[in-house]
């Protein structure tokens, strides 16, 4: 009886120590990263990068799904969804913004490939409809949540942002053990199911969106120079549903919103709207796609975006409407929350509204110019606009409003290209991908990636 007894307190004992060692475990991994609210004046310039990366990092670690640990689509209730709405493109921002955050050694990689496990675990059983994925799905059912009233299946341009990042992640999550491994092999399997050439509906242009409820009833085609170049780039690289270049060449790039080539601020516009649109166009495929020297017949996509961020802040500095806050040093036209609501803003869509994510996501372009609005949003503004996230979604000193918001595909764009700028770690993982590879290749791109 006594040693039945002893028997039983050691075993009680071993799993009261497992037990404290998991909890142990399970903390660290989930370990918050502690705000730094505090506006410091004597920063050098990396140490500003650092602490601007570390804090927006914060959105998608600490803010993350506590059960699918994917992005939230936004910091603030919006349209009476809940606190469900995770975000699948924002999602693959916040994959990609783990790899920056586990090389700045803000977490450690294990950390990082934990919560990216918990991510690939999570879409793995979530609704896909033809291997596709929706804008927006409920973070802990895993059930779709409708974007618009048709738009309650496949989102072709959201799921390409989304494998974006897993695909960087497949290239750097090479360790050989379980949890790397299951990363790597659940993120091929869902890529190589993804039903590209499906949703060209046997025409030679891709559609945005099918529903299993409302079919091609959006009937949305991806045409014309957006920020959709990468869904065109994904859907030739897929391994087993690949489209051809025909459909790039007749679909995306023949319209009439494609090719520019006026001059705007007395810099040339290659491609897009008038002014080039909101910069949001320069940033969402380019954070894995490597634009230094990435051409093809229709433009060199450098230049393109370099000159597009050029006109957005020349734009700025005219200031033909005369708001309040505009100048060199603070610039940045591009889709944000508003004083009016959520709008695209650009130069011919100008409500007098400052997007800190459009200035900073262009550093790689505009180094300088981009290092001038950060210190001014920092040392100027920074009571006003610097949150526990990082800088707020938007503001307008000429309506004196400042966004108590926060923006998935507006923080993770922030980390990731300060990053290509400071190291080009994500454009270095991405395009060593041998099926990104294959893709640039079938669409006719050149690279010295390729």
């Amino acid at each position: 009886m006594k040693t039945t007894h002893l028997i039983a307190i050691l075993l009680s004992f071993f799993i009261l120590s497992s037990t404290s060692k998991i909890l142990a475990q399970s903390k660290k991994t989930d370990a918050g990263i502690k705000p730094d609210l505090s506006i410091k004046k004597n920063l050098t310039d990396d140490q500003l990068l650092d602490l601007v990366q570390k804090q927006t990092f914060r959105y998608f670690w600490d803010f993350g799904h506590p059960v699918s640990g994917m992005a939230r689509e936004r910091s603030n209730k919006s349209f009476d969804y809940g606190d469900e709405v995770v975000t699948t493109g924002g999602t693959g921002f916040g994959v990609m913004a783990m790899i920056v955050a586990a090389e700045r050694k803000f977490i450690t990689r294990e950390q990082a490939a934990e919560r990216t496990k918990k991510i690939v675990d999570f879409l793995w059983k979530a609704d896909m409809f033809h291997g596709a994925f929706p804008h927006w799905l409920n973070g802990e059912t895993g059930k779709v949540i409708r974007f618009s009233p048709k738009d309650d299946g496949a989102d072709i341009v959201e799921t390409s942002l989304l494998f974006q990042g897993l695909l960087t992640a497949r290239q750097y999550y090479t360790a050989d053990n379980p949890v790397e491994n299951d990363i790597r092999n659940k993120i091929l399997w869902m890529w190589e199911g993804i039903e590209w050439n499906w949703f060209t509906q046997n025409q030679n242009v891709l559609y945005w969106h099918w529903s299993p409820n409302n079919g091609w009833s959006m009937n949305h085609q991806i045409k014309g120079w957006n920020e959709c170049l990468i869904t065109y780039v994904m859907a030739a690289a897929s391994p087993k549903f690949p489209i051809s270049k025909r459909v790039y060449d007749d679909g995306y790039a023949n319209n009439n919103t494609f090719f520019n080539g006026r001059k705007f601020n007395g810099i040339t516009l290659p491609l897009g709207f008038d002014y080039g649109g909101p910069l949001f166009f320069s940033h969402y495929s380019f954070l894995g796609l490597d634009p230094r020297g990435l051409k093809d017949n229709n433009a060199d996509y450098w230049e393109q975006n370099k000159n597009h961020t050029l006109i957005n802040r020349a734009y700025c500095i005219e200031n033909p409407k005369k708001y309040k806050g505009y100048g060199a040093n603070s610039w940045g036209l591009t889709a944000s929350d508003s004083w009016g609501g959520y709008a695209a803003h650009s130069p011919t869509e100008d409500l007098g509204v400052i997007t800190p994510t459009a200035a900073l996501s262009a550093f790689p372009y505009t180094p300088e110019y981009s290092m001038e609005a950060l210190k001014h949003f920092y040392f100027d503004k920074g009571d006003k606009l610097w949150s526990e996230y990082g800088f707020v979604d938007a503001f307008s000193d000429e309506k004196d409003w400042y966004a108590k918001s926060h923006l998935a595909i507006d923080q993770g764009p922030i980390i990731v290209m300060i990053e290509n700028y400071r190291s080009g770690l994500l454009w270095k993982l991405f395009m060593s991908s041998p099926d990104v590879k294959r893709g640039l290749k079938t669409l006719g791109f050149t690279s010295p990636n390729l």
